[in-house]
C-alpha cells in the first residue's frame, strides 16, 4: 500500500449537470466520496491522505458558488468533527487560511487542536491552496532566516527547503489520484509531487467509490517505482533513460 495518497477531487459539478442537478449538489456528492475514501484509506492502513478542497483558483467562481462551498465546509466540519476524533484521525488544512471566512478559521483551529494528539490517518485538507504560492512562501521563510543571520545560503538544500513547506513533517504522496480523466496538476502539490505515481481515471469524483480507489490500488502496485535510478536485475523493463 501507499504510504500517502494524494487526490485531486475532479468532476462535482459534470456529475450534477449530467443528473440535471445544480452544481451544488454535486459538491455535497463530493464530500461523501472524500468520507469514503478517507475511511478507507485509514483501514487499509494508508497512513497520509491529502485531498485539493479548494484552490486559490477558485475564488474566480461564481460568488454563489464559492460562498456555498465557504458554508458547505463549516457545516461538515461541525457535523463530522466528533468522528473523525473518535476514529483517532488528524486532521491538518494546508493553504493560505487567513482568507477564509472568519467562523470557518474558527472551526479549523478547533478541528486541528483537537485532533493533534491522535494516532490514526493524517488528513490534510488543502483549502485556499496553490503550489506555486506555498514554494514562494517557503523561499521567503528561508531568505529571511538568512537577513536574520539564523542560516547561511549555502546551508539550505532540499531538507531545508521541504521543512518550510505545509506538508512538513509529512512524506510525500506515493500516488497521485486524479478524477474527471484530466490530465494535469492544477498547481497541486508542486514540490512534493516530484515521484508520485500518477493515476488518472475518467470516474467523476462523487462515483468514487470503493471498486474505484481499488482499482487505483492495483493499478500502483503494478507500478515499479524507480526514482531515476534502474529495474532490479532479472526483470524485462528497459533503463528509465539510456
Amino acid at each position: 500500500m501507499p504510504a500517502h495518497v494524494a487526490v485531486i477531487m475532479d468532476g462535482n459539478g459534470r456529475w450534477a449537470q449530467a443528473k440535471g442537478l445544480p452544481r451544488m449538489m454535486g459538491h455535497r456528492a463530493g464530500v461523501e466520496a472524500l468520507k469514503t475514501t478517507l475511511r478507507l484509506c485509514s483501514d487499509w492502513g494508508i497512513g497520509a491522505l491529502t485531498a485539493y478542497a479548494f484552490s486559490t483558483e477558485n475564488w474566480s467562481r461564481p460568488g454563489d458558488e464559492v460562498n456555498f462551498l465557504m458554508t458547505l465546509f463549516e457545516k461538515v466540519l461541525q457535523k463530522e468533527l466528533d468522528s473523525l476524533e473518535k476514529e483517532q484521525v488528524v486532521i491538518r488544512f494546508l493553504g493560505d487560511l487567513k482568507a477564509l471566512p472568519s467562523r470557518l478559521q474558527d472551526l479549523i483551529n478547533e478541528a486541528t487542536k483537537r485532533t493533534s494528539t491522535n494516532n490514526g490517518i493524517h488528513f490534510n485538507v488543502c483549502t485556499n491552496y496553490g503550489g506555486r504560492h506555498e514554494l514562494v512562501m517557503a523561499a521567503k521563510k528561508l531568505a529571511e532566516k538568512c537577513e536574520r543571520g539564523d542560516m547561511k545560503a549555502d546551508l539550505i538544500d532540499e531538507n531545508a527547503f521541504a521543512s518550510e513547506l505545509l506538508t512538513a513533517g509529512e512524506v510525500d504522496p506515493d500516488l497521485l489520484i486524479r478524477t474527471s480523466g484530466e490530465r494535469r496538476i492544477s498547481n497541486f502539490l508542486l514540490w512534493q509531487l516530484a515521484y508520485a505515481e500518477i493515476y488518472v481515471t475518467d470516474v467523476l469524483w462523487p462515483d468514487f467509490d470503493e471498486a474505484a480507489l481499488t482499482r487505483a490500488l492495483l493499478d500502483y502496485q503494478s507500478r515499479c517505482r524507480r526514482f531515476g535510478g534502474l529495474k532490479p536485475r532479472g526483470t524485462s523493463e528497459q533503463l528509465e533513460s539510456d
